[in-house]
């Protein structure tokens, strides 16, 4: 005797309004959870810059290496920055400081790339010496390890969440990876071979790197900054709120 052929039940979408009221709970629990580890990237992110310049500064004085003083000042920059774009979100009509805030952060990136250069510049022509730094080596493979992974997280978060600013941001995060990779090439070969010179090139890629970030800021290319992130966060948090309210 033949077995006939069982058909698998097909099991009917829930279209009661229960179930769509279900579904989309869990779609907003779901953004809920992106929102809250995209702010907790950022968050981080933000703190261990404060962390990375305070070491950096205090290495980079400590071994006279250009690479790790223009290293710490632009992490400075980057936390200032942030803190001045969170600044004109305090203000009443944030449209209208937009525009000078920006202005200010730009000509912040533009000095950090002349004083820089000038080190640079200065070592290279005189031959100074650069002391070994252990403590600028350590710091510079740790950001290269961690940048990639925060970068990561917040990239394949930010396109699940459809945020075109998160994704911009782990590109900016990625970008400081090359910083650091710079800055521990020059100091691994002036450590290892004695090549003083090294060091002043590595700062010379941060001056460059100075650069780019001025120009895009003096272009208005505010929204993939870490602070862009946690207020776009917060203004999706508005809306929602407020649709939710209208409801």
């Amino acid at each position: 005797m033949t077995e006939r052929p069982t058909s698998t039940p097909r099991i009917a979408a829930d279209t009661s309004p229960g179930g769509v009221g279900a579904a989309r709970g869990n779609r907003e629990a779901r953004r809920a959870l992106l929102q809250r580890r995209i702010r907790l990237v950022v968050t981080f992110t933000i703190a261990y810059n404060v962390i990375e310049a305070a070491v950096a500064l205090s290495a980079g004085a400590a071994s006279s290496s250009a690479a790790l003083i223009g290293f710490g000042l632009d992490s400075i920059i980057e936390v200032l920055s942030a803190a001045a774009v969170a600044w004109q979100f305090t203000r009443k009509d944030p449209e209208r400081w937009e525009k000078p805030t920006l202005r200010v952060i730009a000509i912040a990136f533009f000095a950090l790339a002349a004083y820089v250069t000038i080190s640079s510049v200065l070592a290279l022509t005189s031959g100074s010496d650069v002391e070994h730094s252990t403590v600028g080596i350590v710091l510079a493979a740790v950001s290269v390890v961690l940048m990639p992974f925060l970068s990561l997280i917040e990239r394949r978060t930010g396109r699940e969440l459809g945020s075109a600013t998160a994704v911009a941001d782990s590109k900016q995060t990625l970008i400081c990876t090359y910083l650091s990779a710079a800055v521990l090439l020059g100091l691994v070969l002036n450590s290892l071979f004695g090549l003083a010179w090294a060091d002043a090139v590595a700062g010379l890629v941060i001056a460059a790197f100075a650069v780019r970030e001025g120009i895009e800021a003096w272009k208005g290319d505010a929204c993939a900054t870490s602070v862009g992130m946690l207020l776009e966060d917060d203004h999706d948090h508005d809306h929602d709120h407020d649709h939710d309210h209208d409801h």
